[in-house]
């Protein structure tokens, strides 16, 4: 990996963080707040995307729309499952179960089923990093988290997390495949699936189930969290574009495990805001993680 895209996927990883910590001022609303800001991300994108189209730059195509129409489904199961995953299991297991399963899963499929040969050092650093978030992410017994931490409960966030995990490797794959293959604009491709969520999630809200009071909270979100609202909005495209320029100059085995570095970013200002603790085993984590991304660098 050199180090200009290295570049790109630390700076992408920055804006996660920074938005994940935006969106964590909006509880209880996980649905309406997902639609709300996938919808402002499609608003921004789509003059974009017209540009583009109109230029004669790129082209427009139904293979184009098919591949961002199931990338925007494998976005909305990750999305929904995570916001289920916190409220049926303790955060400490949820989260970094699916972060670590999602680069895991890339890494080996990418490997065994999509011909990617990363260099011993490559490979190394890759599963190191895994290992830093690891140690980064896990909470000391003791540690208050809303859920009761017992097996019961940690044997759920594991099946849940196993299972945000899957999706997380899922899009990523996906969306390697796609800006490698089916179109050469990461722009456009992530324009068409941010419109895809959109549609699909707003025809949720008035089918699905319990529709009015997820209504309710749309409207309330768009008065009261606005500030949350524009902040993911634009951050949450912009970290998954750089990540998908990334993917079409270095294997997705590598850009994977990097990209969740966003982690060490997030987890380190939230104790810088909110003053979490066990600051000594995050920095711990935090060098861990350099350490691995050293070897991807020289590898």
């Amino acid at each position: 990996m050199t180090p200009a895209v290295l570049g790109l996927v630390l700076f992408a990883s920055v804006a996660h963080a920074l938005w994940n910590i935006a969106a964590k001022s909006v509880s209880g609303k996980g649905y309406a707040f997902v639609l709300a800001y996938h919808g402002l991300s499609a608003i921004l994108l789509a003059p974009i995307a017209i540009w583009l189209l109109a230029s004669g730059a790129h082209e427009f195509s139904p293979s184009l729309l098919g591949a961002a129409a199931l990338s925007a489904i494998f976005h909305i199961a990750y999305s929904v499952s995570l916001q289920s995953g916190y409220d049926h299991a303790p955060l400490g297991v949820v989260y970094p179960t699916a972060r670590g399963v999602g680069p895991i899963i890339t890494i080996i499929i990418a490997v065994l089923f999509l011909g990617e040969r990363p260099t011993p050092p490559e490979t190394i650093g890759a599963f190191v990093v895994i290992a830093g978030i690891a140690v980064v992410t896990v909470r000391p017994k003791g540690a208050g988290g809303g859920h009761a931490t017992s097996s019961h409960g940690v044997g759920r966030g594991l099946a849940w997390g196993g299972l945000i995990g899957t999706f997380i490797a899922s899009y990523t794959l996906w969306d390697d495949f796609s800006v490698n293959h089916i179109t050469d604009s990461p722009l456009l491709y992530f324009a068409v699936s941010e419109a895809c969520v959109a549609i699909i999630m707003a025809l949720g809200i008035v089918t699905i189930p319990g529709g009015p009071s997820r209504r309710a909270d749309f409207r309330s979100i768009v008065s009261g969290h606005k500030r949350a609202l524009v902040t993911v909005a634009i951050l949450s495209p912009l970290a998954y574009l750089l990540v998908l320029f990334a993917m079409q100059q270095a294997p997705v085995s590598l850009v994977a495990p990097v990209r969740e570095t966003s982690i060490i970013v997030g987890t380190l200002l939230a104790w810088w805001f909110f003053g979490e603790k066990n600051i000594a085993m995050k920095l711990t984590g935090a060098v861990v993680v350099v350490a691995g991304i050293g070897l991807i660098a020289l590898g």
